[in-house]
C-alpha cells in the first residue's frame, strides 16, 4: 500500500500521537472542566496544555483558541458567527473555495443575512487581489479565502489580503484546511480568524479542528448547551472558548493534537514543505509526458504539495479505482469543491489528487509514476 491521500487526512499518524491518544483514553478519562475531583483537574490541565500549543502555533492566546470537530465545524462557527454578530452585510470569497465555505455563505444568503460575491482568482496573485478590491462595497464586512486550494494546491496571497483587510477594516477569515502544518500561518500576520483541521497537516486524530481568533470581531454562538461554566445562567456564555465549546469536547483528540503540533515543530514546517514539494515535483517531471494525462499546474503560481491530474482515457473515479486496485491510494472526484473544478474546467469528470506527507518517499512516487507510464504509455 502506498497512501497518497493526505489532503483528506494524514496517514499514518506519528507514533507520539498514537501513544498520546492511548494515554488520554487510559489516564485522562474524566470530563475536563465539569468536576472538581483530581482526575477531572488532571484532564483539564492536559487539555489546556494542548490548547496552549495550538495557540502558540497560530500566534494567538489560549482563550482565543477553540477546539472544534474539524475545519468545517470551525468555518461554520467563524462565518455564521461573525456575519450574524455583525448584522446584514456583504461578504467576498474566491472561486477556489471548498464547499465548507460556499455552502454556509449560500445558506446565510438564503436567510437574508448576507449578500456575497465570488472573486475570480485569475492567473496571478496581483490579479486576484485586484479582483477582490473591485468587489469591496461600503457594507463589506468579511472576506474569506482559502490559504491553499484543496483541489490543485494553489497558494493564495493571504498576507496581501490581510493588509487589504486592515486598510478597509474588514474581517479576514482564512480556511487553512490544506495549509496548516505546511505553511507558516499566524494571527499575528493580520489574519483575524484561522480555521484549521487537526487531522491533516497537524497529524492529529480525526475529529479535531481549531478556530483561532484575534478576538477583534465578535462571534455569535451557533450551538448552545453545557459548557461547564456559567451553569447557573440560562444564557450561553459570551466569552471564548466556552461560547463555542458546547458539550464535551473530543478530549483524547485534543490532547493527542498537542502531540501532533509537537511533531510538526520538531520536523520543521519548512522542511516538511520542501520534502513534500520535492515529491510532487518528481511526479510532475516523470508524468508530464504520459499519454493522455493532464496535470493542472501553472508556471507563474505557487502551490502546496498537492497535484491534481486527469486522464483522457478514464474518468477520475475510474482512474482512482484502478490505482487503488494496484496499491496506490489517491482520491478521485470533485473533492467537495465544485467551484475550483468549475474554474479549471474539470467539473464534469473531476480529477485524481496526489497529496504526499512527511512519511512518503521518492520510491513511492517513482512506483506510482512508473505504473501510470506503463499503463498509459508515453506521448
Amino acid at each position: 500500500m502506498i497512501y497518497l491521500d493526505n489532503a483528506a487526512t494524514t496517514y499514518p499518524k506519528p507514533f507520539a500521537v498514537i501513544r498520546q491518544t492511548e494515554a488520554a483514553l487510559r489516564d485522562y478519562g474524566a470530563n475536563p472542566g465539569r468536576a472538581g475531583h483530581e482526575l477531572s483537574r488532571r484532564t483539564s490541565r492536559m487539555v489546556y496544555s494542548a490548547r496552549e500549543k495550538c495557540a502558540r502555533f497560530f500566534g494567538t492566546e489560549p482563550e482565543n483558541t477553540v477546539f472544534t470537530l474539524n475545519c468545517t465545524h470551525a468555518l461554520n462557527f467563524a462565518i455564521k458567527g461573525v456575519c450574524k454578530a455583525h448584522g446584514k452585510c456583504h461578504v467576498i470569497t474566491s472561486d477556489l473555495e471548498h464547499n465548507s465555505v460556499i455552502r454556509p455563505l449560500h445558506r446565510l444568503k438564503q436567510e437574508g443575512i448576507i449578500t456575497y460575491d465570488t472573486a475570480d482568482s485569475g492567473d496571478s496573485d496581483k490579479e486576484f487581489v485586484d479582483n477582490v478590491k473591485a468587489l469591496i462595497k461600503k457594507d463589506t464586512a468579511v472576506i474569506i479565502i482559502t490559504a491553499g486550494c484543496n483541489v490543485n494546491g494553489r497558494i493564495m496571497p493571504i498576507k496581501q489580503m490581510a493588509r487589504l483587510c486592515r486598510e478597509k477594516n474588514i474581517c479576514l477569515i482564512a480556511d487553512c484546511a490544506q495549509s496548516a502544518g505546511v505553511l507558516p500561518l499566524k494571527i499575528t500576520d493580520g489574519i483575524n480568524i484561522i480555521c484549521a483541521p487537526g487531522h491533516k497537516g497537524l497529524y492529529g486524530p480525526m475529529g479535531t479542528g481549531i478556530l483561532a481568533t484575534d478576538g477583534k470581531y465578535p462571534l455569535s454562538s451557533v450551538i448552545e448547551g453545557g459548557t461547564g461554566s456559567a451553569s447557573g445562567e440560562i444564557g450561553q456564555p459570551d466569552f471564548l472558548p466556552d461560547m463555542l465549546e458546547s458539550g464535551t469536547i473530543n478530549t483524547p483528540g485534543a490532547i493527542a493534537l498537542g502531540s501532533g503540533i509537537d511533531f510538526v515543530l520538531s520536523k520543521g514546517m519548512d522542511k516538511i514543505f520542501a520534502h513534500e514539494t520535492a515529491l510532487c515535483d518528481l511526479f510532475i517531471k516523470k508524468c508530464r509526458d504520459t499519454d493522455g494525462l493532464t496535470i493542472y499546474r501553472s508556471d507563474n503560481l505557487r502551490y502546496l504539495p498537492v497535484v491534481s491530474f486527469s486522464s483522457e482515457k478514464l474518468d477520475s473515479n475510474a482512474l482512482a479505482a484502478l490505482l487503488s486496485d494496484n496499491g496506490f491510494y489517491l482520491r478521485g472526484g470533485l473533492h467537495c469543491n465544485f467551484l475550483a473544478h468549475k474554474k479549471q474546467g474539470t467539473l464534469k469528470f473531476g480529477t485524481v489528487r496526489l497529496a504526499p506527507s512527511v512519511f512518503n518517499s521518492r520510491g513511492d512516487i517513482i512506483r506510482l509514476s512508473d505504473f501510470l507510464i506503463k499503463h498509459f504509455g508515453k506521448k
